[in-house]
């Protein structure tokens, strides 16, 4: 593939992650639906498989085996959406980067045993948008997800470890727990939207 190609792949791919219970699924959705067809949504590739069969819980090697398959199929769901819809925004359901926090081990080895680094999985997006767990204002995240297995004290852990991860990203914006989802979904949707726009300025639209 040129150069110049990936390029332009790479530019429209806009990660929407943070910790359980954000609230990003339904924003996403949300976002497709106001912006119209210039974003696509790439589903959260985890929920795809949960929901097929891969186990959620078990020991450290079940766990290793479920976060390479959903790595794997987070990258192939984002090249496929990619090509089929050239020209588009992509708003990723989470990025590759989110299973080193699910890693058993220390998050770095999760990059070295997929063969990968952080420099290289934060180089596959244009910009990151991160919603932070409603678990911080003490607000259950249960019913949202029916895949989500996580305490309110594990969501809060798992959000300061994707924050520490993702905030390294040049475009990394954050986007704080409101007591109104409505006013977050907003802030989220403002953002968004000037990334739309820098988008179309960057490629004459």
């Amino acid at each position: 593939m040129a150069h110049s190609e990936l390029m332009n792949q790479k530019c429209c791919r806009i990660v929407l992650t943070g910790g359980p219970g954000g609230g990003k699924t339904t924003a996403a959705d949300l976002y497709r639906r106001e912006i119209g067809e210039d974003v696509v949504v790439v589903p959260e590739a985890a929920t795809l498989l949960y929901t097929g069969g891969f186990p959620r819980e078990g020991d450290p090697e079940v766990k290793k085996a479920t976060q390479r398959a959903i790595y794997h199929v987070q990258t192939n769901l984002e090249d496929a959406q990619s090509a089929h819809f050239k020209g588009r925004i992509l708003l990723c359901d989470r990025g590759t980067i989110d299973g080193a926090v699910y890693w058993p081990t220390d998050p770095l080895d999760f990059f070295i045993h997929l063969e990968t680094s952080l420099e290289k999985e934060l180089d596959r997006y244009d910009a990151v948008i991160f919603f932070e767990t409603a678990a911080v204002g003490g607000i259950s995240i249960e019913g949202g997800n029916p895949t989500r297995t996580e305490s309110i004290e594990e969501a809060i852990r798992l959000d300061h470890k994707l924050k520490k991860l993702w905030s390294q990203h040049p475009h990394f914006v954050f986007i704080p727990h409101q007591s109104s989802f409505i006013k977050k979904v907003n802030l989220g949707l403002e953002e968004l939207s000037k990334m739309v726009t820098h988008h179309h300025l960057m490629h004459g639209k």
